[in-house]
């Protein structure tokens, strides 16, 4: 008996064409449709706080979702999925900068040409800028900091840092931010990294 793979299944890549593909039952599909819709747009604005570009947010959102996906009979029995789906972005996003450092460096550079740039205002398009500009280590320590609002210890254990050094990463980032837009600008870094 031919067994079916749904063409969208192998386009993302859970099993090679004619291979057979467990049938998620219909409850599970419903609650990943429902996590899909409540996490995208989270994922989507962590990934482009990350990267600085929202081409690179889309992909890894969507890469991160795939992976979800899965092993989402595992992940969705979890207390806490989102964070599951988080860190699977965090870790995706260090991978990526891993294989391609060169590329990414190229990267870094061009963000000041993306093709859109929302209306935050004055001081919060001053603060992305120097925020963009520092470090791609600082900037994810900062930005789960006082974006995600996570612990010290929840960014360490995300970032697989020791405490000490994400500690180091976010005083070193701010007195950068500091340094760069003025003491009075950076004392509430939370308002203005935020979309």
């Amino acid at each position: 008996m031919a067994t079916w793979t749904p063409p969208s299944a192998a386009l993302m890549g859970l099993q090679p064409f004619g291979a057979a593909l467990r049938l998620p039952d219909v409850t599970e599909d419903l609650q990943f449709r429902e996590f899909f819709a409540a996490e995208y747009g989270r994922l989507r604005r962590l990934g482009f706080l990350l990267t600085g570009d929202w081409v690179q947010a889309e992909a890894l959102a969507q890469d991160a979702l795939v992976r979800v996906y899965r092993v989402w009979p595992r992940v969705r029995r979890l207390e806490h999925p989102s964070a599951y789906a988080r860190r699977v972005l965090v870790n995706r996003h260090r991978s990526l900068l891993r294989r391609a450092l060169t590329e990414a460096r190229r990267a870094m550079l061009t963000h000041g040409r993306e093709a859109y740039l929302p209306d935050l205002g004055e001081d919060a398009m001053l603060l992305w800028a120097a925020v963009r500009d520092l470090p791609p280590r600082q900037r994810a320590v900062l930005v789960l900091r006082f974006h995600e609002d996570l612990t010290e210890a929840e960014v360490a254990r995300l970032l697989r840092l020791p405490l000490g050094t994400v500690k180091a990463l976010s005083h070193r980032g701010l007195a950068r931010l500091r340094a760069t837009l003025g003491s009075t600008a950076t004392e509430s870094p939370r308002g203005g990294m935020s979309q």
